[in-house]
C-alpha cells in the first residue's frame, strides 16, 4: 500500500472492521467497496482515566526517518480522542467520483441522532482516497457513526476528544484555591506600585530586548473623562512548563499540576471623580498578537466617560523581557516603574522578541505541534485569576472606600484578544458582558489563510523532519478547499503530506482554539465584531468561530470595503483612529454594550450600512 501521509503514517497499514451500514441518498461507484475509515475507536485503547474511557492509540511511524511525524503520534496519543472537525479518510479498491461519495456521506452521533454531511472534499486519484471534513463542528466527548452509503455501504464509529476539559480544569483549580495553594500564593489582591493623575502624563514603554532595550512611545487616545492612571501586578499560578506546553494529563482527573506562580502587571485606567457606592464597574481588556498591555491606551476612549474603569494584563511571553519598564513623565519629571514583561529568551539567541515565550519553539522541537495552545489557555486563566483578585475588593488608596466592584466584570479583547476572549467567555461564568474584536478560528486556519502568518507555516514545513516544503505561494501549495467550495481532484504534488500535518496540529490544538468553546459562549451577553476583508484573521477563520456556536446574531460586521479606506487591511479598527469611521462607529458600539452589561446591541451607523448586524442581516457575508 503505498504511502503519502494522507492519513496518520502508520495508519495506512490499518484496515478497519467494517460493519454493514443501512442505505443513504447517494452512492459512490458501484464496483467500488470501502477498504478503510478513518477515525475510528479502532485505533484507541479502553483507559478508564479519560472522561471518553478511550485514549488514542496511532501506530508510531519509523521515528529514524519521520522524526516529526513521530513525535507528532506521541502528543496526539495522550489524547481521549479524535478532533472536533477531523479529517475524514474514505479508502477505496477503485477508482469513485469524490463529489458522489461525498453526497452519501454523513457522521452522525450515536446518542442523539444528530447528524450532519461532509465539506471541504479533496481526492486522491492514486490511492482512491476521498479526503473530507464535516460540515458542521462536532461536540466533544461524543461518540459519532461515520457512514458511507452505495452499493457496497460501510461504517465506523469514533469518539471525540474531551477538548474543553483542559481550560475548565484550570478555572476549578482557581475556584477551589487549589491552584493558588499549589503555587504558594498567600495573597491574591492587586498590588498598587503607582497611581497617577491622568491629565498631564505622558509613557515610554522600555522594552526589555534581552541585550538591549527599545523605547517604545505609547499613544494614549483614553484620557477622555479619566481620572486616573494606576500600574501594578498580581500573582497568579502558572501550569505552563519551561517548553511552555501545559502537560497533558487524563481527562477524568483535576487537571494539571501548577508549575509555580508568576507576578504579572496590571494597568487600569479610573473614570475622574469619586466612585460610585461599590466601586467602578470594570471591564477588562485584552490586547493582540505582538502587542501589550500598553495598548489599554488605545483601547478605552469612551469607556470612563460611560463610567466604567478599564484594566489590561499581558499576554504569555508578550510586553518583552522581564526588565521592561513604564517610564511616566509628570510635570518635566520622569519616574520609572517595572512593567512586568512576560517574554522569555526561548531559543537562548540573546534576543527576546515581542511574542516570544507564547508558543512552544517551532519545528523540528519536540513540542512544535503544541503551537500557542497553552500559551492561549494560561492566558486565558491568569485573565481568570485577575477577574478573581478584582472580585475580593480593591482599595487603591488605603481610604477604606472600595474603588471596583466586585462583581459583574466585563471583558473584551481584540484579534488575539478577541481569540482567548472566546475560550474565556466559554469557560468563566463570573464575567458579565463579553465583547469579542475580530476574532477567528482555528488558529493554524488563521495561520495557512493569512498574508501575515503564512510565513509561521513555512517556516514549520520547512523545519519538519522531512521537510514538507513543496513550492508555491510562501513555498507550499496545500491545495486545500474552502467551506462550499468545489472537491479538489488534483491535488498538487506533496500537498497530501502538507494537509496532514496541518491537520493533525488543528487536532492537537484544539484544547486551546476559540472555535471549542464558541458553543459554550452565553449568547445574550456577547457581542463579535468582524472587519470584511480582514487579512490578519481572515473572514472564513471568523465564519467558522461564528458558527461553531450558532453565534451570527451577534455579530457585527464592518464593511471598510464602503470607505475611503476600502484598499486597507481593516483588523485594527477598533484601535486605529485612522479608520475614522470604524474606529468611531466600532468604539460606541463597544463602548454602549459593556455599559450595559451586555443589553444593548446598537447599530452604530443606524441606516448606513457601514455596520451590519447579523440579528438584522441573517445571510451576513463573511467570507
Amino acid at each position: 500500500m503505498k504511502s503519502n501521509r494522507a492519513v496518520p503514517a502508520t495508519v495506512l497499514a490499518v484496515v478497519l472492521a467494517l460493519a454493514p451500514a443501512g442505505p443513504v441518498s447517494a452512492a459512490p461507484a458501484a464496483t467500488a467497496a470501502v477498504v478503510s475509515l478513518f477515525p475510528s475507536d479502532t485505533l484507541t485503547v479502553a483507559d478508564p482515566a479519560q472522561l471518553t474511557g478511550r485514549r488514542v492509540n496511532l501506530p508510531p511511524p519509523d521515528c529514524a526517518t519521520h522524526p516529526t511525524d513521530c513525535n507528532t503520534v506521541a502528543l496526539l496519543n495522550q489524547l481521549d480522542g479524535f478532533d472536533l472537525d477531523p479529517r475524514l479518510a474514505l479508502r477505496f479498491d477503485a477508482p469513485v467520483d469524490a463529489a458522489e461519495v461525498a453526497a452519501g456521506t454523513t457522521v452522525r452521533a450515536v446518542a442523539s441522532g444528530w447528524s450532519t454531511g461532509v465539506d471541504r472534499v479533496v481526492y486522491d486519484a492514486a490511492t482512491y482516497t476521498v479526503y473530507a471534513h464535516p460540515v458542521d463542528q462536532l461536540a466533544p466527548g461524543t461518540t459519532f457513526r461515520l457512514r458511507v452509503g452505495g452499493a457496497a455501504p460501510a461504517q465506523s464509529t469514533f469518539t471525540t476528544l474531551s477538548a474543553t476539559d483542559g481550560l475548565h480544569d484550570l478555572r476549578r483549580q482557581l475556584d477551589s484555591g487549589a491552584a493558588f495553594a499549589a503555587a504558594g500564593i498567600t495573597d491574591r489582591e492587586l498590588r498598587v506600585d503607582a497611581a497617577v493623575p491622568a491629565v498631564g502624563t505622558t509613557f515610554t514603554y522600555n522594552a526589555d530586548l534581552g541585550s538591549s532595550s527599545l523605547p517604545i512611545p505609547v499613544f494614549n487616545l483614553s484620557e477622555q473623562d479619566a481620572g486616573a492612571y494606576v500600574f501594578g501586578s498580581y500573582l497568579a499560578p502558572s501550569w505552563l512548563t519551561a517548553d511552555r506546553v501545559i502537560p497533558q494529563t487524563p481527562t477524568a482527573d483535576a487537571g494539571p499540576a501548577v508549575q509555580g506562580a508568576e507576578r504579572l502587571p496590571f494597568v487600569l485606567i479610573l473614570p475622574a471623580g469619586a466612585p460610585p457606592a461599590g466601586g467602578w464597574p470594570v471591564a477588562v481588556f485584552g490586547h493582540g498578537f505582538t502587542r501589550s498591555d500598553a495598548d489599554l491606551f488605545l483601547a478605552a476612549p469612551q469607556n470612563a466617560s460611560r463610567g466604567f474603569a478599564t484594566i489590561a494584563t499581558h499576554v504569555v511571553g508578550h510586553g518583552y523581557g522581564p526588565d521592561s519598564t513604564w517610564q511616566i513623565t509628570r510635570n518635566g519629571v520622569t519616574g520609572t516603574l517595572p512593567a512586568y514583561g512576560r517574554g522569555i529568551d526561548l531559543n537562548g539567541d540573546g534576543i527576546i522578541t515581542d511574542t516570544e515565550g507564547v508558543s512552544a519553539l517551532p519545528q523540528p522541537a519536540p513540542f512544535a505541534q503544541v503551537s500557542s495552545r497553552d500559551g492561549l489557555r494560561q492566558t486565558a486563566a491568569d485573565i481568570m485569576t485577575l477577574v478573581r483578585a478584582v472580585a475580593l475588593g480593591v482599595d487603591l488608596n488605603d481610604d477604606g472606600v472600595t474603588d471596583l466592584q466586585r462583581t459583574g466584570t466585563d471583558y473584551y479583547g481584540q484579534s488575539f484578544g478577541g481569540i482567548y476572549g472566546t475560550m474565556l467567555a466559554g469557560t468563566d461564568p463570573l464575567l458579565e458582558a463579553i465583547g469579542l474584536n475580530v476574532p477567528g478560528g482555528p488558529i493554524s486556519e488563521i495561520a495557512r489563510l493569512s498574508p501575515s502568518f503564512r510565513p509561521l507555516v513555512t517556516e514549520a514545513l520547512a523545519g519538519a523532519q522531512p521537510p514538507l516544503l513543496n513550492g508555491g505561494f510562501f513555498g507550499f501549495t496545500e491545495s486545500l478547499p474552502l467551506a462550499g467550495e468545489p472537491p479538489v481532484l488534483d491535488p498538487a504534488p506533496g500537498a497530501l503530506p502538507i494537509q496532514q500535518f496541518l491537520a493533525e496540529q488543528t487536532w492537537l490544538n484544539r484544547p486551546g482554539s476559540p472555535e471549542t468553546f464558541a458553543p459554550l459562549v452565553p449568547d445574550e451577553r456577547v457581542m463579535f465584531q468582524v472587519a470584511r476583508g480582514d487579512a490578519t484573521v481572515p473572514n472564513p477563520t471568523s465564519a467558522t468561530l461564528l458558527r461553531a456556536g450558532d453565534l451570527i446574531r451577534r455579530a457585527t460586521l464592518y464593511r471598510n470595503d464602503r470607505t475611503q479606506r476600502s484598499d486597507d487591511n481593516p483588523h485594527g479598527f477598533l484601535l486605529d483612529p485612522t479608520f475614522i469611521v470604524g474606529f468611531l462607529g466600532g468604539q460606541t458600539q463597544m463602548s454602549t454594550f459593556l455599559a450595559s452589561g451586555g443589553r444593548l446591541l446598537i447599530d452604530p451607523d443606524g441606516p448606513a450600512s457601514i455596520f451590519q448586524l447579523g440579528r438584522d442581516y441573517p445571510g451576513l457575508p463573511l467570507g
